[in-house]
């Protein structure tokens, strides 16, 4: 097996995006390759088809490079839920939640985790892309890697620097991080990469020259221009691509401060005549035809966050105008009476009352519910009636029941899933759905057209015009036209002399 690593000069430039790109022009020139990240910090998170979690950027890695994924990709993840904790989740089972300090206490056995996964894929594919987080010389944290230098070094691999020429500064950033590097380390570059250029590409044909001056060894692929059709979902909850997206009636999706799967909102983007807007006051709320409660990492503290904010009554009196709710997970949990959370397993400790929009309770407890299930949407009249099935998940903390005094709302379930319980296959009934108020555990529930479609029929938007291609097939599409970007702009000899391709 050969590894390529590839190493950022900070957060956000670009390393998901180039292990995704990267992973899907190897495929297409018949390599085995599976992508790894050692340890991830996201709330994005993703549930394998054996139950475990992963972080969502090596899931798309994983689909890019024609994979199934499997938390051997994403070995130890980090949740963050608030007040310098995270929550740990190590090879796709979540366990405590843990505080930053205590965390890095652990480094060496969580090493062991990481070195063991590595071994684990040496038979299992040709090619290794690893992805680093943030910085690989950050010197203050260096002694403790666990995902930029350390896998790479055990492997005896290659790697490739990513600098982000968007944040400006990008040949400080690039001769820096090179320069600050172990001599180890450097003997192991196979190139870099100046990402996201805008504009004019000959007013940077002088770099090369001034690259070389500083770093004659290390060989430069190129320059890769910002393409923003070709982005796939990000890591990061609350970066620039979770802003405004299309033009037409506005989607409203709330923006939680302990935000968590906000790739739920993407499959909007392919349609016509909607908006997708990413609010956090009342002002911004304004105008809304559909408002969206998604994932929480921290349910409590976001609800009293609506209260501080007055998003909760602002909620509230659009559902009076007749204006659709949604709730996902953690805003399914919302739209709830009463929501319990005695000894904080979930973040937050505390006994609060819920928006009221569903006869619901929520109590949490340690026992999280991961797994992958397939969603089956009923369109239409019995007698002409429209089906569609697709795979989603859930994953969440927190059993939530109907409650037995709802007699005065009138409430069905909102779907069916089918999925396994206790090693037999079941079809159940989930969610819930009362006077426009749809509620949801499911992760995916918008990659169905007809659920987008039956969403805006109720919000009586009727210049909505759902994609004719499927969120699926979009994807696939989006990750062959970011290997062709590949081809098209860098010097990929080096890589290919590497592989031996």
């Amino acid at each position: 097996m050969k590894a390529i690593s590839i190493l950022g000069t900070s957060s956000n430039a670009g390393k998901s995006w180039m292990v995704t790109a990267l992973g899907a022009w190897l495929r297409r020139n018949g390599v085995k390759v599976a992508p790894f990240k050692a340890q991830n910090m996201s709330n994005n998170s993703y549930v394998t088809l054996e139950g475990g979690e992963i972080g969502r950027a090596q899931a798309v890695q994983a689909i890019a490079c024609g994979m199934r994924p499997i938390a051997e990709m994403n070995p130890i993840l980090l949740k963050p839920s608030g007040k310098g904790t995270s929550q740990l989740v190590v090879l796709g089972e979540a366990r405590q939640h843990i505080a930053a300090a205590d965390y890095y206490q652990h480094i060496e056995i969580l090493w062991e985790t990481v070195r063991d996964t590595l071994e684990f894929w040496r038979d299992r594919c040709d090619v290794l892309l690893l992805e680093g987080a943030g910085s690989p010389v950050e010197l203050n944290l260096m002694h403790r890697d666990l995902v930029n230098l350390r896998p790479i070094i055990h492997l005896k691999g290659k790697w490739i620097l990513v600098g982000d020429i968007e944040k400006g500064g990008v040949f400080a950033q690039i001769i820096g991080t090179y320069q600050l590097m172990p001599e180890a380390a450097k003997d192991l570059g196979l190139g870099f990469i100046v990402n996201k250029f805008r504009g004019d590409l000959s007013l940077f044909s002088e770099a090369e020259k001034y690259f070389r001056d500083y770093m004659p060894k290390l060989p430069y692929v190129g320059v890769l221009p910002y393409e923003a059709e070709l982005q796939p979902e990000s890591e990061d909850s609350l970066c620039s691509e979770a802003e405004a997206k299309g033009k037409g009636a506005k989607i409203a999706w709330i923006r939680f401060p302990h935000l968590s799967n906000s790739q739920d909102s993407q499959p909007w983007q392919l349609d016509q005549g909607v908006e997708t807007v990413w609010v956090h006051t009342v002002a911004e709320l304004k105008g809304a035809r559909i408002i969206i409660l998604g994932g929480s990492k921290n349910t409590l503290s976001d609800l009293q966050w609506l209260r501080t904010t007055g998003l909760d009554r602002a909620i509230l009196e659009a559902h009076c105008q007749g204006i659709p709710i949604v709730g996902i997970c953690g805003g399914y949990q919302m739209l709830g009476k009463y929501l319990g959370d005695r000894q904080g397993v979930a973040g937050t400790s505390g006994e609060v009352e819920g928006l009221g929009l569903l006869p619901i309770a929520t109590e949490f407890r340690e026992t999280k519910q991961v797994r992958q299930v397939q969603a089956i949407w009923q369109s239409g009249e019995a007698s002409n009636q429209e089906i569609e099935q697709w795979m989603t998940y859930e994953i969440h903390m927190g059993v939530t029941n109907i409650i037995a005094s709802h007699e005065s709302m009138q409430i069905s379930p909102l779907l069916k899933i089918e999925g396994y319980e206790q090693g037999d296959r079941q079809m159940r009934d989930e969610g819930l759905q009362s006077d426009r108020v749809w509620g949801t555990y499911l992760h995916g529930l918008f990659e169905s057209a007809l659920v987008r479609q039956d969403l805006t029929r109720l919000a009586n938007i009727s210049e909505h015009q759902p994609s004719q291609i499927s969120w699926q097939a979009h994807q696939q599409k989006l990750y062959a036209s970011m290997a062709d970007l590949l081809e098209a702009n860098l010097d990929l000899s080096e890589i290919r002399k590497y592989l031996g391709i």
